[in-house]
């Protein structure tokens, strides 16, 4: 039901809803992802692209999808991005570097299909769990993109593989819990050292 509500929010019902997320800025590469999603004008139904962020670049994005006619939405910041995943057909990452991106892990983590450069971490990060493209080769992101929406049996083999290959990750509980436990095994190191905490 929530995955429909989004869907009827952004108004794509009846069609392929793409999402990224991240800073609207060089590094991000949104230069090649607008010229894909100039290839993804000619498919019936046309895919909508939506990028959930905010950045210096805004502007600049916005006369080209403006002056361009292409089928993306600019959202600005949102805090719903994991909404916004669920709601998606294909998640895309399109940077000119990621060590380990966190658009990955939770498109992964959601059982979304995931298309994205490979670069940086992110082949090791997704390992077979996601589609791999060159950086900077639009014509390839937009192949690997409409590929995938053709086939729903892709798809679905994609979806599985992210959420097994999530499985065995630590959630943010775990996370939050390790740090402090490692935070509390140094302040009792330093009292029995005689040492005074941190601050002291």
């Amino acid at each position: 039901g929530r995955r429909q509500k989004a869907r009827a929010e952004l108004g794509v019902v009846e069609r392929p809803l793409l999402v990224t997320a991240g800073r609207l800025e060089a590094v991000a590469g949104h230069g090649p992802l607008l010229d894909a999603a100039r290839h993804w004008r000619a498919l019936d139904p046309r895919p909508l692209l939506v990028v959930a962020g905010e950045g210096p670049d805004r502007a600049v994005l916005q006369r080209r999808i403006d002056l361009e006619g292409l089928p993306v939405r600019l959202l600005g910041r949102r805090e719903d991005v994991p909404g916004l995943l669920s709601a998606a057909d294909v998640a895309v990452l399109s940077s000119r570097w990621e060590a380990r991106s966190l658009l990955a892990q939770e498109a992964l983590h959601a059982g979304v299909p995931l298309v994205a450069t490979e670069v940086g971490g992110v082949p090791e990060l997704v390992g077979d769990a996601a589609e791999l493209v060159p950086y900077g080769d639009p014509e390839a992101l937009a192949e690997a993109v409409t590929g995938l929406l053709a086939d729903p049996v892709r798809r679905v083999e994609l979806a599985a593989a992210g959420r097994a290959r999530t499985a065995g990750w630590p959630t943010e509980d775990d996370t939050v819990a390790h740090v402090l436990s490692v935070y509390d095994e140094l302040v009792q190191t330093f009292l029995r050292e005689g040492v005074d905490g941190p601050g002291r």
